[in-house]
C-alpha cells in the first residue's frame, strides 16, 4: 500500500538479503546507519538510495571454517552479523557483530 500510495522511497541498495539487524538515527546529520551480515550501511535520511556508502566487515576466514566444522549454518550463523551500533562520540560510532561466533567489535569513523 505505501508504494503504491507513493508514500515511501524504498532502500534499493540491498538485493543479496543481507538480513538487517540493527539502526542507527543520527538525525543531527540526516543519517541512518544500519547494521546487516557482513555490512554496514550509511544512509542519507532524506533518499535513502542517493550516496548510500557500504562497509563490508566479513569473520576471519579462519573463524567462518571453525563455525562451520561445529555444525553451524554457512550462510544463517557463520557470518558477521552487526548486531550494536552505539553512538561514541561526534565523529565515532562503537561497532559490534557476532564473528562467526567469536565477538569482534570496533570503532566506525564517520567522517
Amino acid at each position: 500500500d505505501l508504494l503504491l500510495s507513493n508514500s515511501c522511497i524504498p532502500f534499493l541498495g540491498s538485493t543479496e538479503g543481507l538480513d538487517f539487524r540493527t539502526l542507527l538515527l543520527d538525525e543531527e546529520r540526516g543519517r541512518l546507519l544500519i547494521g546487516a551480515k557482513d555490512h554496514i550501511f550509511l544512509l542519507n535520511l532524506v533518499d535513502l538510495n542517493k550516496n548510500v556508502k557500504k562497509i563490508y566487515w566479513p569473520a576471519a576466514k579462519e573463524k567462518v571454517e571453525l563455525c562451520k566444522l561445529a555444525g553451524k549454518d554457512a550462510y544463517t550463523e557463520c557470518a558477521n552479523f552487526i548486531r550494536v551500533l552505539q553512538p561514541y562520540n561526534r565523529t565515532h560510532v562503537y561497532v559490534c557483530g557476532t564473528g562467526a561466533f567469536h565477538p569482534l567489535c570496533g570503532y566506525l569513523e564517520l567522517g
